[in-house]
C-alpha cells in the first residue's frame, strides 16, 4: 500500500466516521442513552486504533546508494590535421567612400526633401 499516503488513508477515515451517524440514523427517542454512550465510546476506540495504525507507521526506506559509472575506454584524440600557412597575405581594399546629398522627391502631394546616400 505505498501509493497511499498517510494523509489520504487520515482523510478517509475522518470522512467515514463523520458520515457514519449520518447514515445510521435510528430512532429519536429520549431513554436510549446507553446506545448514545456506546455509539461515543466505539468511535473512541476506533479513532484511537486508526491514529496510532497512522503514528506507528515505519518510516520510509533509505534512498539508494548512488550507481557507480566505469570511466569510458581509452581512446585516442581524433585526428587534426595540421595547420597551413597561407599562400599569401590578405589584401583589403579600401572602404567605399559614401556622402548623403539632398535631393527632391514628390510623396503624392508636395515635394520633399531626403537625404540620399551616395557612393562611389
Amino acid at each position: 500500500m505505498p501509493a497511499l499516503s498517510s494523509k489520504m488513508i487520515a482523510g478517509g477515515l475522518a470522512a467515514g466516521l463523520a458520515l457514519a451517524p449520518l447514515l445510521s440514523a435510528g430512532s429519536a427517542k429520549a431513554d436510549d442513552a446507553g446506545a448514545v454512550a456506546a455509539g461515543m465510546i466505539g468511535g473512541l476506540a476506533l479513532g484511537a486504533l486508526a491514529g496510532s495504525a497512522i503514528a506507528g507507521a515505519a518510516p520510509p526506506p533509505p534512498p539508494p546508494p548512488p550507481v557507480y559509472y566505469a570511466p569510458p575506454p581509452y581512446a585516442p584524440p581524433p585526428y587534426a590535421a595540421p595547420p597551413y600557412a597561407p599562400a599569401y597575405a590578405p589584401v583589403y581594399a579600401p572602404p567605399p567612400r559614401c556622402w548623403y546629398e539632398p535631393q527632391q522627391a514628390w510623396i503624392g502631394y508636395a515635394y520633399v526633401i531626403q537625404r540620399v546616400r551616395v557612393c562611389n
